[in-house]
């Protein structure tokens, strides 16, 4: 039996196909928004929470195995990512495994912690948390919160470099902040370089 396909046929089967397939991604994104949504709301609570406890925790004391700031999915909190100039505000968790960077910014190990010496390196996709971080300029603000503290670095540049370029993590003198995202920010598919912001941390007392 030879079935002959019409193009209407054809036409409709491929909307119907389309929209199922629509749909499911759809489906995808809401679902992995609703988890980093949740995750963040958490983490947020239990960083004020541990800051009523913890108000002269030292910098790198939370990143440690034992660790009380560790939310139900059992990541462990860094602390809070707050850039002003584009309306960015962010929990940060350690890691940067594909799990980590769904749910918040993720915190380069074997870089340094906030407040400390060394160059303190955070990731994250260009398409969620750091979609904007194509705005910043020389000078703009960042604020890194942890457990009784706050750490206010400036803008020095901003940088678009290759993947393999990899002194951008490497340590740093003095207290560096280096956020990493995927370049160019709206390119369909892996996207083949990096966007780079350094910044240094300064006094603000």
């Amino acid at each position: 039996m030879i079935v002959i396909w019409r193009p209407k046929a054809i036409l409709t089967l491929s909307y119907r196909f389309l929209f199922i397939l629509g749909c499911c991604a759809l489906g995808y994104y809401a679902t992995v928004a609703a988890a980093a949504g949740y995750y963040q709301a958490c983490s947020r609570a239990q960083l004020n929470k541990a800051a009523d406890h913890l108000p002269e925790v030292k910098s790198d004391a939370w990143l440690s195995r034992g660790s009380p700031l560790r939310v139900g999915s059992g990541l462990t909190l860094v602390g809070r990512l707050a850039v002003p100039r584009i309306g960015l505000s962010a929990m940060v968790a350690d890691g940067t495994s594909s799990r980590v960077l769904r749910l918040a910014i993720g915190h380069v190990p074997e870089t340094a912690a906030p407040g400390s010496s060394g160059n303190v390196a955070l990731v994250a996709h260009r398409d969620t948390f750091f979609r904007r971080l194509g705005d910043l300029h020389r000078g703009d603000l960042i604020h890194v919160i942890v457990p009784g503290s706050r750490y206010d670095y400036e803008v020095v540049f901003t940088s678009i470099v290759r993947p393999d370029e990899t002194w951008v993590l490497q340590p740093a003198t003095g207290q560096t902040l280096t956020l990493v995202t995927c370049y160019p920010f709206h390119f369909v598919g892996a996207a083949p370089n990096r966007f780079v912001v350094r910044a240094r941390r300064i006094d603000t007392e």
